[in-house]
């Protein structure tokens, strides 16, 4: 360990189960010397086991939908009391689409699932961010990340309406990134990860497939829940204070890849 995080502030989204990035980061963030406290909506918290993360961190759980302005400045407001002071990093980990859940395809949605979804995986983070910045609750050179996917940019067909939620979610990174750092300094950043088995992950159709493919055609092999967590401790340490309105491919190479020897043992 290097405490890399010694002393730093967070809120940590979306932690569901040991397998969720989420909650690998929190862990990790943890042992790195980092306080924080988790966040998740009510229904998820009922599903999940967050609580024993919380026992292993040492950390508070507050229940926020994060759709909900109003749910979002009490969480803000209650993390900065319990932490004593402003934020130093928060993690977006969240996404879901009502159309993959119930099997309509891509040219054939239901359009209030498609808001649905949008809301709670995109839109979530614009409203986070605003009610961080109205309420001045980042500390100067703070760090703001959220998981994404490479189906923003390519198309990937069974990822359904969770592309055009990620190709949103990485819009308002930049957008409000930017004035984010203009007044108060602060970073913000998205990380496209490797195909990974989380709980959203393993819903998509094809999923299995699709992660055998991808490793083998990123030359360092697919990134893992763990080591995305790594990553996003070094966004949110010093190390990384000049780095925003980036997104920031975490692939094992994947995403410059055209063809890979291993994939043209396939064809030949």
């Amino acid at each position: 360990m290097y405490n890399l995080l010694k002393g730093k502030k967070g809120i940590i989204f979306g932690a569901l189960n040991e397998h969720s990035i989420a909650w690998k980061t929190a862990v990790r963030a943890h042992e790195e010397g980092a306080i924080f406290v988790l966040t998740n909506a009510p229904a998820s918290i009922r599903m999940g086991d967050i609580a024993v993360l919380a026992s292993q961190t040492d950390s508070q759980v507050i229940p926020a939908d994060a759709t909900s302005i109003d749910d979002l400045e009490n969480l803000v407001v209650q993390a900065m009391e319990i932490l004593g002071g402003k934020i130093d990093f928060v993690l977006h980990s969240i996404g879901m689409s009502v159309n993959v859940r119930k099997g309509k395809h891509y040219t054939d949605p239901n359009y209030d699932f498609t808001t649905k979804g949008w809301n709670v995986s995109a839109v979530s983070f614009h409203k986070t961010m605003k009610v961080l910045y109205d309420k001045k609750a980042m500390s100067t050179w703070g760090s703001i990340v959220a998981l994404t996917y490479m189906a923003a940019q390519r198309v990937f067909p069974d990822y359904n309406d969770m592309a055009d939620n990620k190709a949103y979610l990485e819009s308002v990174a930049r957008s409000f990134g930017y004035f984010f750092g203009r007044d108060y300094k602060v970073r913000v950043n998205t990380i496209s990860q490797s195909p990974t088995p989380t709980t959203a992950g393993t819903g998509v159709k094809g999923f299995d497939g699709f992660l055998a493919y991808a490793d083998k055609m990123a030359p360092l092999g697919n990134a893992t829940a763990a080591d995305c967590a790594e990553y996003t401790l070094a966004m949110f340490s010093d190390l990384t204070k000049k780095v925003t309105l980036q997104n920031l491919f975490h692939d094992g190479g994947f995403s410059n890849m055209g063809v890979s020897d291993a994939v043209m043992e396939k064809f030949d």
